[in-house]
C-alpha cells in the first residue's frame, strides 16, 4: 500500500488567501500530493488554483469542511466542474456517493461525528470504527478521511482500528505537526497524511527556511518513515 503526503494550501481549515503564489514553493519542496479547503476563497479563484495544481504536475484534492447539507451537496458539485482528483471530507456520503460516482474523481468522506470550526472529531473508538466499517462499504466511496488527531482520547488505537474495520484506503488529516505523529499515522497503516497548518507555523525541523523547507522535511520524514516494517495481521 502507497503512503503519500498530502500538502494542504489551508490554515485553520481555510484555503490560504495566496494559495496560488504558494504552489511553486510546495513543488519544488517534494510533494506532488496538493489540496486545499472548500472555504476560504470565491470559487473563481479555487478553479485557477486547481489548473495550477494540475499544470504542475500534481494531483489536485479538495477537502469539504463545511457542515450544512447543502454547502457539501454544492462542495461536491464544485469539486467535479474543478475536476479534483481526490474529494475528501464532508459527514453525508449516502447523498455524495451517488452524485460522484460516475465522475473521476475519489471519494473520502469523513469517518466519525465531526464538530465545529476547525473541525474536531467527537465519539468513542468504537463507535468511530464502526461508522468508518459502515461508510466504507457504501458504493461510490474509496476511502476514508479520519481527523485523528483532532480527537481527545486514544489516537494511535482510533487510527489503527479504523484502518482495520475500513474496507477502503485511509487518509488521516488535522494537526500532524512533527515526525512522530507521521510514524504513528505510517505505522496504523493509513495510505496517507495531509499537512497544511504546521508547515506555515514552520513546525517541522527543517535545513532549509521557508515553506519549501518545510515541505522537503515532510516529504523527508516521509519515506523515511517507510524504511520501518508496518505490523501484520
Amino acid at each position: 500500500m502507497s503512503f503519500d503526503f498530502i500538502f494542504m494550501l489551508t490554515e485553520n481549515d481555510k484555503t490560504i488567501p495566496d494559495a496560488r503564489e504558494r504552489v511553486k514553493e510546495v513543488i519544488d519542496g517534494g510533494a506532488i500530493h496538493i489540496g486545499f479547503k472548500d472555504v476560504g476563497l470565491p470559487f473563481e479563484e479555487l478553479q485557477l488554483l486547481a489548473e495550477d495544481i494540475r499544470q504542475a504536475g500534481a494531483f489536485v484534492y479538495l477537502e469539504v469542511v463545511s457542515l450544512d447539507q447543502e454547502s457539501e451537496i454544492r462542495s461536491a458539485k464544485a469539486a467535479m466542474t474543478l475536476n479534483v482528483d481526490y474529494l475528501l471530507g464532508g459527514t453525508r456520503p449516502e447523498l455524495v456517493a451517488p452524485l460522484v460516482r460516475n465522475h473521476p474523481l475519489k471519494y473520502y468522506p469523513f469517518a466519525g461525528e465531526i464538530e465545529g470550526h476547525p473541525s474536531i472529531l467527537s465519539g468513542s473508538v468504537d463507535s468511530i470504527a464502526r461508522h468508518a466499517e459502515q461508510i466504507s462499504a457504501i458504493d461510490g466511496v474509496d476511502g476514508l478521511d479520519l481527523l485523528a488527531y483532532r480527537f481527545s482520547g486514544d489516537v494511535p488505537e482510533l487510527m489503527r482500528r479504523v484502518c482495520e474495520a475500513s474496507s477502503k484506503p485511509v487518509i488521516m488529516a488535522g494537526s500532524i505537526g512533527n515526525r512522530e505523529r507521521i510514524e504513528a499515522v505510517y505505522q496504523s497503516g493509513a495510505s496517507g497524511f495531509t499537512v497544511g497548518t504546521a508547515a506555515f507555523a514552520g513546525a517541522f525541523r527543517s535545513e532549509k527556511p521557508g515553506l519549501q523547507g518545510q515541505v522537503s522535511a515532510i516529504s523527508k520524514a516521509c519515506l523515511e518513515v517507510q524504511q520501518s516494517p508496518r505490523p501484520t495481521g
